[in-house]
């Protein structure tokens, strides 16, 4: 068996691109809490499950596992400065940021092109990450085109024009 060279094996998952979100948490406090993922993921339609991998040490882990809840907001391409002021470690990511919530739940930023409420119901060792295993229970979608992430950097997903989606988001053509 060979050994794994890391240099390279971060390379090729650069090489993928994902979609951005910022996930949240609001605390017993009242307080919101959130950051930047790209280790997002859907995983089930039947039941409506989603997937979130967060560092052993993100500071959002205890309020999230606490809440026993989370928003994910999936970013529209004009939000870049937003995706990252949530990377940032600083605790004021939420000051001036425009958001909305459901009854008592986490915030959810305005100006994304998805909002998703979920309910925790698993977490699973992942390496140097937990996996979050979220219950989808409220999803809206938004006008809008994604912000993407690809080689370290951000983009926007262009359409080819002989493949427009139909209403099931599925490629005609």
């Amino acid at each position: 068996m060979s050994t794994l060279d890391l240099a390279q094996f971060r390379a090729s998952l650069a090489r993928f691109a994902a979609g951005v979100t910022v996930v949240t948490a609001r605390d017993d406090d009242g307080d919101d809490h959130g950051m930047t993922v790209s280790a997002f993921s859907s995983l089930s339609l039947e039941p409506p499950l989603v997937l979130v991998c967060l560092d052993q040490t993100a500071t959002l882990l205890p309020h999230l596992h606490a809440a026993g809840a989370f928003g994910v907001s999936i970013l529209g391409a004009a939000q870049r400065d937003l995706s990252r002021r949530f990377a940032r470690q600083t605790s004021d990511r939420f000051d001036g940021v425009a958001f909305t919530r459901e009854a008592s739940g986490p915030a959810l930023l305005d100006g994304a092109v998805a909002h998703l409420e979920c309910r925790c119901v698993a977490a699973h060792p992942g390496g140097d990450h937990v996996i979050i295993v979220g219950e989808v229970l409220g999803a809206r979608t938004f006008p809008g085109e994604p912000l993407v992430y690809l080689r370290r950097d951000y983009g926007r997903f262009e359409r080819q024009p002989d493949h427009e989606p139909t209403e099931t988001g599925e490629p005609q053509g």
